[in-house]
This record gives C-alpha cells, structure tokens and sequence, in this order.
C-alpha cells in the first residue's frame, strides 16, 4: 500500500509504502490501548462504588447470612421433631413386644424373674413403670435429648432380643423333647389286647410280667415310630421275632415286636410317624399284632402314660415329660 504526502511546507510529494507487517502492528497496538482503557475505567468504577455503596452489600450479605441461618435452624427442627415422633411409635412397638414376650414366656415355661434377669437397669426401669397424663407445655428436643433416647431405645431393643432368644431356645428345646418321647401311636389301633403287668403267659398259663402292651391290627398294617431317635436293633429276634429297637436319647427307648417285614436298619435316623415295620406274627406270638415297650436306662415303663398323651393337650405333654425324667 502506497500513501503520497502532499504539504505546502514540502518541495516535493512524499510517498509511504505500507506493508502487512505494518498493519498487524497498528492493530495490535489499538487493541492492547482499549483494553489497558477499559481496565483503567473498571476499576475506578468499581473502587468508587465499592466506597459509596459498601455499607449497603454489608446490610444485604448479613440480611442473607440470617435468613439462611434461620432456613437451616428450623430445617433441623423439623427433622427432630420427625425423629421423635418416630422414636415414641418405636418405643410403643417395644412395648407391646414387651408383652407379646412376657405371653411367649408364660407358653414356654419361662418365669418372668428369668428374663428380667437378662435385662440392664436402663430397660428395666423404662419397660417396669406405666406412664402417661395430660400434654402440657410441650417443648421439642433438643439434638443432645434425642441421642440419649435412642441410646436408651438401643438398649431396650438389645434386651428384648436376648429375651426372644432365650424364650425361642426354650421352645427349641421343648420342641425338641416332644419329638423324642414316644407320645404317638405306634400303630392306629387299641392296645388293650394284653396290657402292661402281671398276667397269664398265653404259652404256658403261668403267671409272668409283660413289659409292654399289645396292638392288635391285621396283617400288614404299617408300624410307625412313636418318636424320633435312632435305630439301634433291627433284626429277628427267637421272642420278639422281627424286632426294631429305636434309642431316642437321655436312655429311653422303645421296641416293636412280631413285625412281619422291616424297613429300617441299625444308624438310620427316623423321624416321629415314620414307618418303620408292618404288623405280622413272628417269634413268640399268638396271632398278628404288635408287641410295644418303652424302657429307661434298660427297665420297662408301662407305656400307656406315653401313649395316653397321644392325643393330649401341651399341660399333659409336659407333665409326661416330667415322668419320663424322673424314671
């Protein structure tokens, strides 16, 4: 680019060659010059603002400062408030756990003295005292109170897991005891063909003692075990002929006798109603029907106080349990 100079003051005309390098430095130069002037004017503008008007922002800032302090205040209130509410619809359920429990125990056999005894003070105290009046001056509480409440909830729920172990190992075990003692029919007939005791020897007309009593049923009709336990005889025997012998632990077994086909073998578990021989007439037997014992520590029991509770309620069960324990 060529630029001529024409002056009264010169002689002769000037002339100016301009080239792209020239241009890009002119440019340069006006842009860096606006923003040094924009930069310039912002800042006395803000300083003169920042002067006139600072008391103003410090108003506002402080303004917003308590406004959303009271927004976060009354936020945790609210929350608190919430998790009281549910704390006492927790500690009513507890409660009526409480007594649900103390029920269950009272079916279990449990005195209520046994599962005090595994309670802490703190739960004792809060489960023993009724409670209850008018609302009056209500007041929320504060963080520091609700802590101590659900620590003393936390509590109260500890014990009353340990009482509801305590009452459900109680019914385990009763359960347990129940399905060990011969309490079910062997065979779904009467046994009053010949019962336990003294009486005439059928073979010889003598007076003899007979150790067990006699179901008399048809041929074939299915033997079952009276209990659960584990097969410790299973094979004919010159009196008893077929003869099945369960242990059912604590040294209380039971016999079958005069089977006419087994099914078990000696180390099989069997459980409460399973069939384990079919009635027949083997070994010293008259006629079908099966012969019946219950033994103790190897002596004979009359098994007609097992077998009365067949169908008994849970009083009787647990008074025939108390009879077995003593022999």
């Amino acid at each position: 680019m060529h630029i001529i100079l024409v002056s009264d003051r010169l002689a002769t005309a000037r002339s100016i060659t301009l080239t792209w390098r020239h241009l890009v430095l002119s440019m340069t130069i006006l842009f860096l010059s606006v923003i040094l002037l924009s930069s310039v004017f912002s800042y006395l503008t803000v300083r003169h603002a920042a002067e006139v008007r600072l008391p103003f922002l410090q108003d506002m800032l402080r303004t917003m400062k308590a406004e959303e302090s009271q927004r976060s205040q009354d936020f945790v209130r609210e929350n608190l408030n919430v998790m009281a509410v549910k704390l006492g619809e927790m500690q009513a359920q507890l409660f009526r756990l409480d007594t649900i429990g103390e029920r269950l125990a009272g079916i279990a056999g449990i005195r209520l003295q046994e599962l005090k005894a595994i309670e802490p003070k703190a739960a004792r105290a809060a489960s023993a005292d009724g409670r209850g009046g008018p609302l009056l001056r209500a007041s929320d509480m504060t963080p520091e109170e609700l802590q101590r409440a659900v620590d003393s909830l936390a509590q109260q729920v500890e014990a009353k897991s340990d009482t509801i172990s305590l009452i459900e190992s109680k019914l385990l075990e009763d359960r347990v005891k129940k399905s060990l003692l011969p309490t079910s029919l062997p065979v779904e007939a009467q046994w009053n063909a010949s019962a336990y005791g003294w009486r005439l020897d059928p073979f010889t007309g003598e007076r003899a003692m007979h150790e067990g009593v006699d179901f008399v049923a048809a041929p074939g009709t299915p033997i079952r075990a009276a209990a659960a336990g584990i097969v410790i005889s299973a094979a004919l025997h010159p009196q008893y002929g077929n003869l099945v012998e369960i242990d059912h632990g604590h040294e209380l077994t039971t016999r079958y006798a005069h089977a006419s086909r087994l099914f078990v073998k000696p180390g099989q578990f069997v459980r409460r109603g399973q069939k384990i021989a079919e009635v027949g007439t083997t070994g010293r037997s008259t006629g079908p029907h099966l012969h019946f014992e219950v033994r103790v520590q190897g002596v004979a029991q009359n098994p007609n106080r097992f077998l009365r509770m067949a169908q008994a309620g849970p009083h009787q069960l647990a008074q025939g349990q108390r009879i077995s324990e003593t022999h």
